[in-house]
């Protein structure tokens, strides 16, 4: 592919979108009382969605140039936030996270496969060195603390290591004699033919077709190199003659940044910055000194006495340029007294009214009119906004920016001339500042006599109070140690989510239509792990302004697969897993305060260093009906307390997401359990056509070959209410070392992992219905 076929899918993307914002406008501002209408308009622009987002993010992780990345990321992070705010309407149309809607994808002629939720590759390039960085350390920890041993190096005897010397000595001996007696064979048959060349005398007529040989094809050869230099400028894989006349310095430069372009991206950067200094700063400077000194004047005039200068929390000079004129201020303060003063007098005559109703008895048959269903509206959208913005941006920058000129597509001089004259002057801003407060302060002792501008000193804030209530005196590196050695914190096992295999449910809507609600399938499963727990932790934008979503529960048998989705979403999105299991926390905080201290430190690293994951293993035990045994040093169920005041303090800005995972929910209390866990997503057994799925990609996985002696289709039949860590282990206990090396010679058989299988107890249907 080249950088044309990536422009254009993002072309196309943004033509698609802008398709969808007209559409939004027109459907979704007007009420609709047609609940069924309503839910095929959000499906078909939840499926619409997704595509934009895939084709967004190929082109955002393809593309090399950098301006063009930062406009389709504002623009990818509007989308997936879309999606998840259209999800949630969807669920509460239905009551239901899983949703069947494969009679629209029939419609739109599109495949299961196309609901699959991209997994944003940038989550984790964008911050590649910091995670490695991590690892490293993570690794250093576990190993100095024992926590983790090397792997052993195995040993050999004497013996051993000099038979093993002697047999690669004698491979390479032979290997030496052999090309030595080609050599000489090949001496022998050329002194052969040269002997008989000069008994039978030279050939004229062989020497002239020895040379014509060797002409010819030197010549064919060139001519081939030139047709195909010139095919690859033509399909503009290769630069043209003119561009290819280059220094060497600039070709090797060319070489470094081939893949992202960055170090000439910064070299230019540093550039552009130096030269706008050079040029503007002067002139910059100077109407910032003039504007400043004009409002200060302006100011006394009206007022009297020279302003306060703004900190620099307040922005400094920013403050002070305000579009409004001083005359603007006064009045828009004397407007807001007067509105707060009216204010005041509502509510006291609310009250008054209130106390007065209160009073005078009802009468009795006397009904309120009643209110008209205005019908189902959609809710305002944090990213809509966003969106508009990135297309307009694409519509006036891109759409028909002629980039022919730029062979290497990595970056813009002009664009990054006018993003960092802004930053040139915020940087000449600093300076006038100090120089201004100087100056006023000159004038307010000259003018109006005061000798400092000291501000009053206000009570201490509430935040000041709780910062010393908090551990300040502690570095992150020193809580993040601490955490690691008592293994709190752990090192999530690379899984992605890919790898959690399972197909779609395709009888969906076929058994809601006669009253049969299904069971949900593991493809729904990985969506929904894609919603709620990846998307929004890798993205800030999106989890600012996304639905906030703070607890998720896995439930399931044991072997769906809960463990493994939590290590899939610390793999996908680089996020710390913190297990406060209640087998793995025992003993490790103990005293009255323990556990809230525990939690406060997990709270202040999951925070400091987010994206953050903290896993319940079997969080019902923290939740139990049952009463916690006596000399319990810690009890669970102190955790189920302070839990919600753990969730409290998460805001929108803070990218932790608490995960529980648990077998046996109905154990719980489940008021207390209901209120942690926002979303509750169910994962059942496989089905038929995921067992199908899995048994070949496990058998595969774990070395065997399928030949026609392994019938799958029976393996799925037979296995059903069996989950997939029943067949990973019927899989592993066949596919031992020894039955590998027979493979070749001995073709797997069906009946070897039956028998496996048999040995196992299955999920029965009494224990699945529970979890309904």
């Amino acid at each position: 592919f080249s950088f044309s076929t990536y422009n254009k899918m993002w072309a196309d993307a943004q033509k698609d979108l802008d398709i969808q914002l007209r559409r939004e406008r027109e459907e979704f501002l007007q009420p609709e009382k047609d609940l069924v209408k309503v839910f095929k308009m959000l499906a078909t622009s939840y499926i619409k969605y997704i595509q934009i987002f895939r084709n967004l993010e190929t082109a955002h992780d393809q593309l090399l140039h950098q301006q063009k990345r930062a406009a389709i990321r504002k623009v990818l992070d509007g989308v997936i936030g879309r999606i998840l705010e259209i999800k949630k309407e969807m669920v509460a149309l239905e009551n239901s996270e899983f949703h069947y809607i494969d009679n629209i994808l029939v419609e739109l002629e599109l495949l299961p496969e196309d609901l699959e939720i991209p997994i944003p590759r940038y989550f984790i390039k964008e911050r590649l060195g910091v995670l490695q960085q991590r690892e490293k350390i993570l690794d250093e920890i576990l190993l100095n603390a024992g926590l983790e041993t090397q792997k052993p190096v195995k040993t050999m005897t004497i013996e051993e290591a000099t038979k093993l010397i002697q047999v690669t000595e004698r491979a390479r001996q032979g290997r030496c004699r052999a090309a030595l007696m080609k050599q000489l064979y090949l001496e022998d048959k050329r002194q052969r033919q040269t002997n008989l060349q000069v008994e039978m005398g030279p050939s004229p007529d062989d020497a002239a077709t020895c040379i014509q040989k060797i002409w010819h094809g030197y010549i064919q050869r060139k001519k081939t190199e030139k047709m195909r230099e010139e095919e690859m400028i033509f399909l503009g894989m290769s630069p043209p003659p003119h561009l290819m006349a280059t220094s060497i310095s600039q070709a090797g430069a060319r070489q470094v940044n081939a893949l992202q372009g960055e170090v000439q991206e910064r070299h230019d950067e540093v550039f552009i910055k130096d030269k706008l200094t050079e040029m503007e700063g002067l002139h910059i400077k100077k109407a910032l000194e003039d504007q400043i000194g004009q409002c200060f004047i302006e100011n006394w005039h009206i007022t009297g006495r020279f302003p306060d200068y703004p900190t620099e929390k307040a922005g400094g000079s920013k403050a002070v340029f305000s579009e409004k004129t001083p005359e603007q201020v006064i009045e828009e303060l004397a407007n807001q007294k007067k509105m707060a003063l009216e204010k005041a007098q509502k509510v006291k005559k609310e009250e008054k009214e209130e106390k007065m109703k209160g009073k005078t008895p009802q009468k009795t048959g006397s009904k309120p009119p009643p209110v008209e269903d205005e019908g189902w509206k959609m809710a305002p959208s944090n990213f809509l906004s966003i969106m508009e913005e990135g297309n307009s941006q694409y519509k006036a920058f891109w759409q028909n920016r002629d980039m022919g000129w730029d062979f290497h597509q990595d970056h813009d001089p002009e664009l990054i001339k006018e993003e960092k004259r802004e930053e040139v002057e915020e940087e000449i801003r600093v300076q006038v500042d100090e120089l201004m407060q100087q100056k006023l302060k000159n004038l307010k002792l000259a003018v109006d006599g005061e000798t400092s501008g000291k501000q009053r000193k206000g009570r201490k804030s509430e935040k000041v109070r709780a910062a010393v209530m908090s551990l300040v005196h502690r570095t992150i590196d020193s809580l993040y140690r601490e955490l690691v050695e008592k293994g709190l914190l752990i090192k999530a096992k690379t899984v992605n989510l890919s790898d959690y295999v399972g197909e779609y449910n395709y009888l969906g809507s076929t058994l809601r239509q006669v009253d049969v609600e299904p069971m949900p399938s593991l493809a729904d499963v990985r969506q929904l792990i894609a919603l709620y727990g990846i998307l929004p932790l890798g993205s800030q934008t999106v989890h600012e302004k996304a639905p906030l979503l703070k607890a998720l529960l896995l439930a399931g048998p044991a072997g769906v697969g809960k463990k493994m989705l939590v290590h899939a979403i610390c793999t996908e999105t680089g996020a710390n897993l913190f297990n406060l299991s209640a087998s793995n926390i025992a003993g490790k905080y103990p005293g009255k305060n323990g556990l809230q201290m525990m939690l406060h430190i997990v709270l202040k690293v999951a925070k400091q260093l987010q994206p953050s994951v903290v896993w319940i293993g079997d969080t019902e035990k923290i939740f139990s009906k049952a009463a916690p045994k006596a000399g319990e040093e810690v009890n669970p169920e102190q955790l189920a307390v302070i839990l919600p005041k753990f969730l409290k303090a998460l805001k929108a800005q803070d990218r932790v997401l608490l995960v529980g995972t648990t077998n046996r929910p109905f154990d719980a209390n489940l008021k207390p359990f209901c209120n942690v866990y926002q979303k509750i997503i169910p994962i059942p057994r496989p089905d038929y056509s995921s067992r199908f799925v899995l048994w070949k990609h496990i058998i595969l996985q774990n070395g065997g070959a399928i030949s026609n002696s392994v019938n799958i289709s029976c393996l799925a039949k037979v296995s059903d209410g069996y989950t997939q860590g029943h067949i990973i282990q019927a899989v592993q206990a066949v596919l031992s070392e020894l039955r590998l090396l027979q493979m070749t010679r001995k073709p797997l058989r069906t009946e070897e992992f039956l028998t496996s299988l048999a040995t196992q107890d299955p999920v029965y249907q009494e224990e699945e219905e529970t979890f309904k």
